[in-house]
């Protein structure tokens, strides 16, 4: 079936003054993106736009948290604020591509319970918005999960936007929050600074938008977000990438579904694994190794802060003093293909070098604790003074935070309607 992907971002024009000389300046969107024009001068002016839930990010965790939400509470006006130009673009856009059953996870726990019921939800949910997916099954040695399948987590994202704006939701893109604060009633005894008092302001200071609460779902960037309201600076997010092979077109009849190693409970990564896509194409891989930038795809994506503010954490050094020989393995498959097919070989004998080539990178946001614990479980803060009562923050949506979104999401909701008494 032919779905267009721009479908949950239509275009839409919004005007707003920047000054006497600028009166008939405008800012435009076209059919990808939506360009949100907002003087800090008009931060004085009636005309910002205001919302009771504000959510920040537009990964598939928030927007499905959006999408909740706005079923709930239609009445309620809500906004998504996103910093790329487009929904999903980053980690919800660059992953396998999996549905989970949830058999790696111990039996009974959230992670499972969430794993299960979402797994449910989605297929529900891309049925009924005929979202196409195959549930081609996973192979684990004598394991066999049917209930796996495959899907462009992507789409499923920007079909939660399109379903979110349908309800009267906005969605502000090139948004990237720099500060949270509480606004201070009008000298003119206006009462709109106490029934919106909350403003967050963008980073190249032309965007700001005024709301009752936020909640933000900020990925690769939870923890820098959750510190701009006063939060503590652990967990902290590392982030790693993941590098795939591609399996030769003439030979991806070789794969027929999920074929995945049984977890090694000594490593703190899963391993390589055979991922068959929604294009026919077929996944191998992936390894883990630190990514120098929080959205580093590639290793030539530097960025000098980031890799300080990662290699300068304690947590970082303890895992890497703990996994070195792992790592470095990690690092050597990334660079010499051989040494990951002989790895994959394992699963399928009959592969070869010549059946492969590089493929597509992933970065995973992994949040450590100072003693170089990976943080395997949902973390949620709010921190302390006066905007404590009004963001909640989602610091780590642990994988498979794609399959769980819609279950997450529920949860995320009832956290909010408590704490924000809505």
């Amino acid at each position: 079936m032919s779905i267009p992907l721009n479908a949950g971002l239509s275009a839409r024009n919004i005007i707003f003054k920047k000054s006497a000389r600028r009166l008939l300046k405008t800012c435009t969107s076209d059919s990808s993106q939506i360009v949100r024009c907002l003087s800090t001068e008009n931060a004085r002016h009636k005309d910002i736009p205001q919302y009771d839930v504000v959510i920040v990010g537009g990964g598939i965790v928030g927007m499905a948290t959006a999408q909740e939400l706005i079923m709930r509470h239609p009445n309620l006006k809500l906004a998504v604020v996103e910093k790329e130009n487009e929904l999903a673009a980053h980690q919800s856009g660059h992953n396998s591509g999996v549905i989970h059953a949830g058999i790696y996870y111990v039996p009974g726990s959230l992670k499972a319970k969430l794993c299960v019921k979402g797994l449910e939800m989605t297929y529900k949910y891309c049925d009924k918005h005929q979202i196409p997916y195959k549930k081609c099954g996973k192979g684990l040695k004598a394991i066999h999960s049917p209930h796996t399948g495959i899907i462009d987590w992507g789409l499923v994202t920007k079909f939660y936007g399109k379903e979110f704006e349908n309800r009267g939701g906005k969605v502000y893109t090139n948004f990237e929050v720099n500060k949270f604060s509480i606004k201070a009633e009008s000298s003119e005894g206006n009462k709109e600074g106490l029934s919106h008092p909350v403003q967050i302001e963008s980073s190249d200071q032309n965007s700001v938008v005024n709301c009752k609460y936020v909640v933000t779902c900020g990925g690769l960037h939870s923890d820098r977000i959750a510190e701009k309201s006063g939060c503590e600076p652990e967990p902290k997010i590392v982030s790693f990438r993941g590098e795939y092979l591609l399996l030769s077109p003439e030979k991806s009849n070789m794969v027929n579904g999920n074929i995945y190693p049984v977890p090694d409970s000594r490593f703190p990564f899963l391993g390589v694994h055979f991922t068959p896509r929604m294009d026919g194409s077929v996944w191998l891989g992936p390894n883990a190794v630190l990514a120098f930038k929080r959205e580093g795809y590639g290793y030539f994506q530097i960025s000098p802060t980031d890799l300080f503010d990662s290699l300068s954490f304690r947590g970082l050094r303890k895992l890497a003093f703990k996994y070195f020989a792992y790592g470095v393995k990690e690092m050597y498959k990334g660079v010499y293909i051989r040494a990951q097919v002989k790895q994959l070989q394992k699963f399928v004998p009959s592969l070869q070098f010549k059946d492969v080539m590089r493929g597509p990178s992933g970065v995973r946001a992994q949040a450590l604790d100072r003693e170089g614990n990976l943080v395997d479980d949902f973390i949620f803060d709010s921190g302390t003074g006066e905007l404590a009562n009004r963001i909640l923050h989602v610091r780590n949506a642990p994988s498979p935070a794609a399959t769980s979104s819609l279950a997450i999401a529920e949860m995320i909701a009832d956290k909010a309607e408590k704490q924000f008494e809505i």
